[in-house]
């Protein structure tokens, strides 16, 4: 080990199980059993996916320490911990930990592992713990391929900001009619709708794509026409656009025409001098939250601006 290495700080990030979720909830393992039985649920299908994650996370934990001081982290604490420029970090979970993760680090590299590859696939997850003891080195020496992410990024007016790795979510917390103000260049919309999704190239794939394909079907069933409303008409590829593409998608779901709201601007491209921006005009209960956590979120109600753009840093993945 280099004299480099020693001083390598490394965060290994990683979740509660579904068992452990399960104690959280009722206390004890026996009283868990006693709820997933009764449901004619299989137990032991908890159990075995809790060992072997455990087991991965103390293998991964031992490989680690071999090249520097090594601090694990549960998730629920990633959004308020202060990574250092020079961190390393490791996640060990699903693809959601890994975006979840990215959109709190500023390039940092970022090593996505596989704990149990017979069980999950993973799109970020491209390592298993076994993996890292050739890839750890090459990240120290700058020598392993970083691929790049662009990131969303919400910024109110009075400050606050919120990235998204995926997409991001504006609109209201029951997802019931949200009323605001949509501008884009020279366009200006009063729009009432069930929420805008801004889409990265990460997330192009997933809602994005399940949103196109929607109103691809809305529009087949009552035209009796097949247009070609699909990533690959939009993007040049059924994949969706690339992970650093320097521009975002916005969508408007189910917006709603009435004597006060317009219908128009409901779908566009976002790029770095053509950001979106929305005022709000909910009197409560309005959200921009990033990759489906709904719990860490930025109140936008009645009155609050919030600009949507690049973010100004990439995600730094290894591959």
């Amino acid at each position: 080990m280099s004299e480099g290495a020693l001083h390598q700080k490394m965060i290994l990030i990683k979740r509660k199980t579904r068992l452990e979720e399960l104690v959280v909830r009722y206390n004890t393992i026996q009283q868990a059993q006693f709820y997933i039985e009764r449901l004619g649920a299989d137990f032991s299908h908890y159990i075995e996916e809790d060992d072997r994650y455990s087991k991965a996370v103390a293998y991964a934990a031992a490989e680690l320490n071999a090249y520097g001081r090594v601090q694990i982290l549960d998730r629920e604490h990633v959004p308020n911990f202060i990574f250092g420029k020079q961190d390393m970090v490791v996640v060990i979970g699903q693809d959601g930990l890994v975006a979840n993760t990215l959109k709190y680090l500023r390039e940092q590299p970022l090593i996505g592992v596989n704990p149990d590859p017979l069980r999950w696939d993973g799109v970020l997850l491209p390592f298993t713990v076994k993996d890292l003891k050739l890839i750890v080195p090459d990240v120290i020496r700058r020598r392993r391929p970083i691929k790049e992410v662009t990131l969303a990024k919400a910024e109110l007016n009075d400050g606050q900001c919120l990235y998204g790795v995926n997409d991001l979510f504006v609109g209201r917390k029951t997802h019931v009619s949200a009323r605001y103000q949509l501008e884009l260049s020279d366009r200006m919309e009063q729009q009432s709708s069930s929420g805008i999704i801004v889409s990265t190239g990460l997330g192009s794939t997933g809602w994005f794509k399940s949103v196109l394909a929607g109103a691809k079907g809305i529009m087949r069933s009552t035209t009796n026409q097949n247009l070609p409303l699909s990533p690959e008409a939009i993007t040049g590829s059924e994949d969706g656009f690339h992970w650093n593409s320097p521009f975002l998608y916005f969508t408007v779901r189910e917006p709603f025409p009435s004597q006060t709201t317009d219908a128009e601007l409901v779908f566009g491209k976002i790029e770095e001098r053509r950001p979106l921006r929305i005022t709000s005009q909910m009197p409560e209960n309005g959200v921009i939250f990033s990759d489906g956590v709904e719990s860490d979120f930025l109140e936008f109600n009645s009155g609050v601006e919030a600009t949507i753009g690049l973010a100004e840093n990439k995600g730094h993945l290894v591959v």
